[in-house]
């Protein structure tokens, strides 16, 4: 249940991204998804070293669910930045 509410949270980063790209224009919304995947990329990180640290996971048990929870947000940010950078 964790892993399927922080790959949420990280769609819904991303959509919060995209909000803010939209209504103040500070960036486009295509350079909005690319900054998404390593910022993404350090949030994922962060819950593996939690994992790691405090649930007692070794970081091999780890590293799936790592790249589950980084790899779905991050590819639709950047099927997102496929679609809006023309």
């Amino acid at each position: 249940m964790h892993t399927i509410l922080v790959i949420a949270g990280g769609v819904v980063l991303l959509l919060c991204g995209q909000l803010l790209a939209r209504f103040t224009g500070i960036t486009s919304q295509a350079q909005a998804a690319l900054y998404f995947v390593p910022l993404w990329l350090l949030i994922a990180a962060s819950n593996m070293w939690a994992g790691v640290q405090s649930a007692g996971y070794s970081v091999m048990a780890e590293l799936p669910i790592f790249l589950l929870v980084f790899t779905v947000p991050a590819l639709l940010a950047l099927a997102l930045w496929r679609q809006l950078r023309y």
